[in-house]
């Protein structure tokens, strides 16, 4: 049987857990209440703080799940994701509108990566 990693593991949820050479992680989400060009900037630092821990980077996330409150806001989110994706290394993407945990976030992301 293969070993389970949790990192920052919780009651309710671990922040990322790697299992046969994969990393899943928990959706990301930044400071409440600020502007979604914060916000993506907030959560991409989580993502790569994460992915570190785990013992990879964002060069090897095969897939990512963005979840907007809102979809006109989605050429701001993008702004900052084109801007941090590694050149060449763009993982599988999608992005849907829901209404996220509270009224004031506005991003989520959810990604699987490689180690």
């Amino acid at each position: 049987m293969s070993e389970i990693k949790r990192i920052e593991t919780g009651q309710r949820m671990s922040q990322a857990v790697i299992h046969n050479g994969t990393v899943y992680l928990a959706g990301q989400v930044g400071q409440p209440g600020t502007s979604v060009t914060e916000q993506t900037k907030d959560v991409l630092a989580q993502v790569d703080r994460l992915l570190t821990e785990a013992g990879t980077d964002k060069t090897r996330i095969l897939t990512a799940q963005v979840w907007m409150a809102d979809m006109g806001d989605f050429a701001e989110m993008n702004a900052v994701w084109d801007a941090w994706v590694a050149p060449g290394h763009a993982p599988a993407r999608a992005t849907g509108e829901s209404a996220l945990a509270t009224p004031d976030y506005k991003v989520e992301i959810i990604v699987v990566a490689a180690l």
